[in-house]
């Protein structure tokens, strides 16, 4: 299917590229999420005359991610976890785990945002973890796991 872009998307395009991708990525993430519309000639012409007003919109959104991302830089951040006298947790520390942390300090991060390189936390101690608030900003946070013996 033949999409324009209403934003940028990681791994598929700016704003304003017509490009191509499967039917249902298109139907099912891309178009409900206004992410991108449908390439028709109809479409293509509308877009022409909002790109202006588009592109404003992506660049304040870039803006307050950056201001943000100011911020959150460096941060660390404790989660207490049960661990055994080794150091190893019962369970783990996931994105959702950090994301309700980040939540806590005052900074508004969907689980989806947090990357965890080597998959979730198993070790107390401290871990550095990126945050992905725009697809432009990447900011680096150290979590600092504690462990609660049992």
């Amino acid at each position: 299917m033949q999409i324009i872009l209403l934003e940028k998307v990681v791994n598929l395009g700016n704003l304003g590229d017509i490009v191509k991708v499967k039917d249902g990525y298109a139907r099912n993430f891309l178009i409900p999420n206004k992410q991108a519309r449908r390439a028709t000639k109809d479409a293509i012409a509308e877009f022409e005359v909002r790109r202006a007003e588009l592109e404003k919109a992506a660049a304040a959104k870039l803006a307050a991610a950056q201001a943000e991302g100011e911020k959150l830089n460096g941060l660390t951040v404790q989660i207490g976890q049960k661990a055994g006298v080794d150091g190893r947790l019962f369970g783990s520390v996931t994105n959702a785990d950090i994301a309700v942390a980040l939540g806590k300090v005052g900074f508004a991060v969907e689980k989806a945002q947090v990357r965890l390189p080597e998959g979730p936390l198993k070790m107390v101690g401290d871990h550095p973890v990126q945050v992905s608030l725009h697809t432009d900003v990447l900011v680096d946070v150290t979590v600092s796991v504690l462990g609660e013996h049992v």
